[in-house]
């Protein structure tokens, strides 16, 4: 019931790392960060997958795709402030507790 909780997490840093991560790296070729995200974005898709599939058998797919909306804000919340070094404002704050507020919605019974 875990995995796919902790598969998701996995997946997330990696996604994240390939659509946010060239941003640091604005004097390299557009050709060389789109390669490099891809092939972050392939080890993504190899705990994405497993996620998704071994998720299926506890949980909706809505509250797979729920789940995973929150791993993401929780995941880009910190590689924003961590790695990018932006900080948060509290309207980024307010919009992420909208989208949690949801995702608590997606799995009431």
């Amino acid at each position: 019931m875990y995995k796919p909780i902790i598969l998701l997490t996995i997946s997330n840093i990696f996604m994240t790392f390939a659509w946010y991560g060239h941003l640091k790296f604005k004097d390299k070729a557009m050709w060389l960060v789109i390669l490099t995200s891809w092939c972050i974005a392939l080890m993504e898709y190899c705990f994405l997958i497993p996620a998704n599939r071994i998720g299926h058998n506890y949980y909706s797919t809505a509250q797979l795709k729920g789940m995973q909306e929150v791993i993401t804000l929780v995941v880009f919340a910190f590689f924003s402030i961590l790695y990018l070094k932006e900080n948060l404002r509290w309207n980024h704050y307010i919009g992420f507790l909208f989208l949690i507020i949801a995702a608590f919605f997606i799995f009431k019974k």
